[in-house]
Formats: C-alpha cells, sequence, structure tokens
C-alpha cells in the first residue's frame, strides 16, 4: 500500500504540487491545505437520501483538502481517521470512491495532517478515532466529498465541449457525453481544470440503487501490504543513523528517580544513559544492546505517598464511594414511589490494560529549533501539539509522519507515548526510536476505569416498573482534561446506561466521580457501555429469574417502545436456537443493548466444568447498524469485538501493590488463545436508518451475555469480574 510521507500543516498549495509528484505525474487537483483555506463555501447537498445523516450547522467540507487526482486518474485520499486494525482506510475510501464515481482499486488513502480546521471530525472539530465514530461522523462528509469533486469534474468536462453538464454522466473514472457519439474524458484529463472551479454550494448524493461500492463487501486496501510484510507501523521506521532507545518510568504515579546505580551499565559500550525526573532511558546502537543497558542499572525510585497503594484499598475506596449521592444523568418519573418488589444489587468491573500488539513507540528527531516525528496516534493534532508544548515551540516547526497503528483499544487516544519519547529526544545527538517494552507498555498504561455500579429495580406483575443505577469511578475526562466536572456530571460515562430501552416508568441513573490514587485511567475499547450494559443487562437477568420468566421473553416484553433492538433480539434466539435442550452446566445468556449508535443482541453459549473452568462454546449476534458501509469489515468487527471482550470477561485484571501494577506481561495478564475462541456468527439486519458505530459493541455485548449463560449454566450470579473459577466449581451452589 503506497504510503505518502505526512507533510507539515503549514506547507501550502504550491509546496504540496511539488510534493505530489511523488504520486507520478503531479497532482493536479487538491489539496489545498493551508488552514486559512479551510474556511470555504460548504459543498452540502440540499436534499439526502433516506437515513443519511446531515451535516453539522458551521462545519465546512473542501474537497480539494480530500482528494487529488493524478494524470493517470488515481486518485488519493488525504483520511482524517486512523487505521488501527478496523478498517477505515477500506470504509471511508468507499464513501468517496462512490460518489465520486470510481473503481476502489484507484483509490489510495494517505494520513492527512493534523489541521482539525480541515480534518476535524463533524460535531466535535478534533482529530481522533475512537468512540466507534469513524464512519457515523464522515458517513455524509465523505460522500458529499466525492459527489463535489465528481460534480466540479462533469463542469471541466461541460466547458471543454461547450454543453450543458446534466447532459453528462461519470462511470469509473470518467466523463462521457452520450449525445455526442459517447465521447469521452478520464478523471485525469479534467483535474487540473476542476481543480481551478469554485466548491459546488449545492451537491447530489447518489441514490441507494445507484450505489456500487457503498453496502457492498470489498476486499480491504490494507491486506496486500499487511500480508507482504510491506505496511509501515511506528516501530517500523528507518532512518539514517536512527538510533533506539528503551525507557522505565517511575512505576508509581507521580513518582521520581530516587538514585540510579550505573555501575555494571559503564561496562557496557556504545549506550547513553538518559536519567531525567521520572525516567530512565538507555539508547543504543538497536533495542536489544538498550534493553541489556536498562537492565543493567540499578534504579531506586522515590514512589512518594502513592508507593503504599494496594487494590484492596482501593476497592474500599470506590465502595465508600458509590455509597453517597451522585450527580443526575436522567431521571423519568419517581423511583421511590415504584411499586412492587425490590431487588438491591452491585456489579463491579476492574481496571484493565490496552495491551495493544504493537507497543507504544515514538522516533523523533530534535534539530534546528524544532522537531520532526514519525509514530502511530489516534489524536493525530493533539500529538503534534503536545511535541511542540514539550520543546516549548510553536507547532508549526513539529513536522508529524502519522503512521497506522498495531493496534489502538483506546490507548493511542493519551499522548505521554509523544512526550517521553521527545524529552528523551532531546539529549540525543539525531534520530531517535523510543520503544517501550512490553513489561513498560502494561505497567505505564493509562487504564480503564474500575467501576461499581449500585442499583435497584422494582418488579410487578412481571414488568419492571423502577430502574436507578449510579456509577462510580473515576472520570478519564477529568484525567485528561486536568478540569473537575462540570456539576460532578461526567457525561461520557452515561453511555448504555441512560438510554431506556425496556420503557421502565420510573427510571433513574447518576455518576459519581471516585478518582483512584496510584492510577491513571483512560479510555478503553466500548469506554462507559463496556460497564454499563454489563450491569443494566446482568440486572435484567435477575429481574427475569425473579419474575419467573424466560430471559429473552422477559426482554421482548418490555421492548414494544425500542422495535429495532426488539428485532434483534428476535432473530438472534431463532439463529442461536434459545430454548433448546442444552447438556448439563452448559447454558444461553443474552444482552440486548444500543450503544455507539447500533442495536445488537448476542447470545452466548457457554459450559462451566466442575472444577469451574468456563469454555464458550458459541456466540451468535445480530446487528442492526443502520447504513453498512462495508459488511465484511461489520462481521470482521463484531468478531474481533467479541473475542476482546471475552478475554476481559475471563481474565482481565490490573491490580496495585505498593503503588505498582503487578501483571507485566502475557503470562499474567492473559489473552484468549486461539484453541479458547468459540464458534462465531454474526448477522446482520439490512436498512437506511443512520450508520451506527461497529468497532464497540461486539465488545460490550461479551461480559453480559457470558456471564448471564454461566448463571444458567450453574445458578450462580456473578456480578464481579473477572471470573472467578473457584465460585462456578460443583461445590459453590449458593447464589453470590
Amino acid at each position: 500500500m503506497t504510503m505518502l510521507a505526512p507533510i507539515a500543516p503549514s506547507l501550502s498549495r504550491r509546496g504540496f504540487l511539488t510534493a505530489g509528484a511523488a504520486l507520478g505525474g503531479g497532482l493536479l487537483m487538491g489539496f489545498r491545505i493551508d488552514v486559512a483555506q479551510a474556511a470555504v463555501p460548504s459543498a452540502l447537498p440540499s436534499a439526502l437520501p433516506p437515513g443519511v445523516p446531515p451535516v453539522p450547522n458551521g462545519y465546512s467540507i473542501n474537497p480539494n483538502a480530500f482528494v487529488a487526482i493524478a494524470p493517470d486518474g488515481k486518485v488519493t485520499f488525504q483520511i482524517p481517521q486512523e487505521e488501527m486494525g478496523q478498517g477505515v482506510y477500506t470504509s471511508l475510501s468507499q464513501l468517496i470512491a462512490d460518489d465520486l464515481d470510481v473503481a476502489l482499486d484507484r483509490v489510495t488513502p494517505v494520513p492527512a495532517p493534523p489541521v482539525e480546521a480541515l480534518y476535524g471530525s463533524p460535531g466535535s472539530g478534533r482529530m481522533g478515532t475512537g468512540g466507534s465514530r469513524s464512519v457515523r461522523s464522515f458517513y455524509t462528509v465523505l460522500r458529499v466529498v466525492g459527489a463535489s469533486a465528481r460534480a466540479m469534474l462533469v463542469q471541466a468536462a461541460a466547458d471543454r465541449w461547450q454543453v450543458d453538464p446534466k447532459t453528462l454522466r461519470t462511470d469509473n473514472g470518467e466523463v462521457i457525453d452520450d449525445a455526442n457519439g459517447g465521447r469521452r474524458l478520464s478523471y485525469g484529463e479534467l483535474a487540473q481544470a476542476a481543480s481551478a472551479l469554485p466548491v459546488p454550494t449545492d451537491v447530489v448524493l447518489k441514490a441507494d440503487k445507484d450505489l456500487k461500492l457503498i453496502g457492498k463487501p470489498v476486499h480491504r486496501l490494507d491486506t496486500p501490504a499487511k500480508v507482504n510484510g510491506t505496511a509501515q507501523y511506528g516501530i517500523d521506521v528507518r532512518l539514517p543513523g536512527l538510533r533506539i532507545a528503551t525507557l522505565a518510568a517511575s512505576p508509581v504515579v507521580g513518582g521520581k528517580v530516587a538514585h540510579v546505580d550505573d555501575g555494571e551499565f559503564k561496562k557496557l559500550p556504545g549506550l547513553q544513559l538518559v536519567v531525567l525526573d521520572d525516567i530512565v532511558a538507555v539508547v543504543g546502537p538497536h533495542f536489544w544492546a538498550a534493553k541489556t543497558g536498562l537492565d543493567a542499572l540499578d534504579i531506586t525510585w522515590d514512589g512518594g505517598p502513592d508507593g503504599k497503594i494496594d487494590s484492596p484499598q482501593l476497592w474500599q475506596a470506590l465502595r465508600e464511594t458509590s455509597a453517597k449521592p451522585g450527580a443526575l444523568g436522567t431521571n423519568k418519573g419517581d423511583t421511590t414511589k415504584a411499586e412492587g418488589d425490590r431487588l438491591d444489587v452491585a456489579y463491579e468491573l476492574p481496571f484493565l490494560s490496552h495491551a495493544p500488539m504493537e507497543p507504544q513507540n515514538f522516533t523523533v528527531h530534535v534539530k534546528d529549533g524544532g522537531c520532526e516525528m514519525w509514530g502511530g496516534s489516534q489524536v493525530q493534532a493533539a500529538a503534534w501539539n503536545a511535541a511542540a508544548k514539550v520543546l516549548g515551540i510553536k507547532p508549526e516547526k513539529v513536522v508529524f509522519h502519522n503512521y497506522m497503528l498495531g493496534g489502538g483499544f483506546g490507548r493511542r487516544l493519551d499522548v505521554d507515548m509523544v512526550t517521553k519519547a521527545v524529552r528523551i529526544a532531546q539529549k540525543v545527538d539525531g534520530p531517535v526510536k523510543v520503544v517501550w517494552t512490553r513489561e513498560e507498555d502494561i505497567t505505564q498504561d493509562v487504564y480503564r476505569p474500575a467501576y461499581r455500579n449500585v442499583m435497584s429495580a422494582t418488579l410487578k406483575d412481571g414488568k419492571v416498573t423502577g430502574w436507578s443505577h449510579r456509577i462510580a469511578a473515576g472520570s478519564v475526562a477529568v484525567r485528561m482534561s486536568g478540569k473537575p466536572l462540570d456539576g460532578g456530571l461526567d457525561r461520557g460515562a452515561l453511555e448504555g446506561a441512560t438510554e431506556n430501552n425496556y420503557g421502565v416508568p420510573n427510571f433513574h441513573v447518576e455518576f459519581i466521580e471516585a478518582k483512584p490514587r496510584a492510577i491513571n485511567v483512560g479510555y478503553w475499547r466500548g469506554v462507559a457501555p463496556n460497564n454499563n450494559v454489563f450491569a443494566s443487562e446482568s440486572l435484567m437477568d435477575e429481574l427475569a429469574l425473579k419474575a419467573g420468566q424466560d430471559p429473552v421473553a422477559f426482554r421482548l416484553a418490555h421492548l414494544s417502545s425500542t422495535p429495532r433492538l426488539k428485532a434483534a433480539v428476535e432473530r438472534v434466539a431463532k439463529e442461536a436456537n434459545w430454548g433448546s435442550p442444552l447438556p448439563s452446566r452448559v447454558g444461553r445468556g443474552i444482552c440486548a443493548q444500543f450503544a455507539f449508535g447500533t442495536f445488537i443482541a448476542t447470545i452466548a453459549e457457554a459450559e462451566v466444568d466442575t472444577s469451574g473452568h468456563v469454555r464458550v462454546r458459541r456466540m451468535t449476534s445480530v446487528i442492526d447498524a443502520g447504513r453498512v458501509v462495508n459488511p465484511d469489515g461489520m462481521l470482521a468487527q463484531v468478531q474481533g469485538g467479541l473475542i476482546f471482550g471475552l478475554t476481559a470477561a475471563l481474565y482481565g485484571e490490573i491490580t496495585i501493590k505498593d503503588g505498582r501494577v503487578e501483571q507485566r506481561n502475557f503470562n499474567d495478564y492473559r489473552m484468549m488463545r486461539i484453541n479458547e475462541a468459540p464458534s462465531i456468527d454474526v448477522y446482520m439486519i439490512e436498512n437506511t436508518e443512520a450508520p451506527g458505530g461497529i468497532g464497540e459493541p461486539g465488545v460490550t455485548a461479551a461480559a453480559p451475555s457470558l456471564v448471564n449463560a454461566i448463571a444458567a449454566a450453574t445458578g450462580v450470579r456473578l456480578r464481579r469480574l473477572p471470573i472467578d473459577r473457584d465460585k462456578l466449581a460443583e461445590r459453590k451452589t449458593a447464589s453470590l
């Protein structure tokens, strides 16, 4: 897969046209990337096909910032989102290519520069890949870009032929004049003239019947390079004179370097020692040399007051906080007056690490009053600005080469890997690639918050009449922004909890911040619905049991006001053979959820042996994500998400001892193995509703459906993850 070196955001159009020679013959349309040129008339359609979401007011679309067409007709697409395994290079390219009317194999996506004025997400205005928002945010924008560029090319052909553009049509990268013998001009021939035309102020998107790529399964654009090894990640960077560094940061949050004994280190040739306030790094000719040098050091750390914190203290503090009133998230009716039998429960989830396949790394060269850096980030502009802030320079003096990510899962929404690499690079003459060991990657993570959910519900005549949910957790928003919550409410922590899918007449949700000591919290794949769906769907299962009803029938009876979710539940019950006989200690569990703009119903089938070992036999999911761009990509994302979520449910937990994370590598932070993976069936409900997100719903469906299956198999209700096998052993029969 061709990848252009990303460009400095301040580069002029003239400069980029020169740089564009790398595309073979020069760029003749786009990119206008000066920030000042972002505010052009928006090429917005006056009418949209059903289900195509509108572009937010005030969002400006400049086709020249996204699309470049070379003389041979090949299209380069400056892609605003990050490819980290989820297939976004392909799905977003489908959106561009379909309304532009070119074959997908003519499109080459390259990372966009960190210019939020041009590439910021509609709604937030920021560049960032997370929250399953890539397709949701850019579905209409990129179709408009493609349609606008096509309209400009058609107008250029009409001007050359002196005909009405309405008499012309396009097909596969050509403008065709059927009224005059079917004469044709390729997009490459028209690009230069088209780029000089004004951006249309009203464009027409293709009707659904005319779409050739959107909604169709296509081969991923990045697969060949990933198979043949030519795909480039940050960890693959090679530069003349490059040196490699690895580091040890304070194992306690807020800790400092107390002393470094370098006696053994001095016996190793060709290494440089870098000692900062809270970091010790070794620079060498290759990674193993640097790692050997770091291991030769005897580092003493001053952990400060957090150096005495253990996990039991963190859990005690969280539980105490969860007993207090929180800030109101949503309220309907009056839960204090709800009639019926009451069920009071609490559900807990632990801290989790991201553990991506590619450990954190960044390559940095500090020189000439500026900085050049290479690496992968989910937040391109934030990474760019972070480097400038460390160096005390203007961002325009930082050139950022952004790469595909070997896994993100929310970890690379933070920029600590950038700031640490820049701080080390300041002490090194020449470019240096700073690579974290796997141990450093796990022990220096920003972890999914630990959660405690205090819940109560009332049940009368088989219907839920009242529902109260208090969420207690550390706030990622506070940790990342450094600002207190407005009114004590973290709205981002409420998704998956405030959606009253079951039409409960008295419904109350609140949040209380429980900032943990000695650990930093961050966004983790599935974000808030990880917790909220687990708690809500566990409670619905307990209520079904209390009502003496089948869990699927119980949910269906409450879903009259949520027909799309109801349809998904009905379909998944059929596909998973719900209700058919199962062997002893085998059970099925269901999860029904709406999150990330997507409806998904999932059934897990699990077997628990007499020692408490859990084997997931089968997972079945039915997805209603509205408009689908690439069905194959959607299926893959749900499958991968289910495995990711099952891994966390079965094994995932980060614990603290003396202020330090105890888990260090995959031997004590386990992944699900290939022989443990269940059979997975995923089905789609197709419609023309607005597109939903798909990168995370599978993750959030895994844990609740599995726990509910375990309860069906054993009669044991687990209210805390990861799964405790001792509680599931045959000798344990009491509901916990």
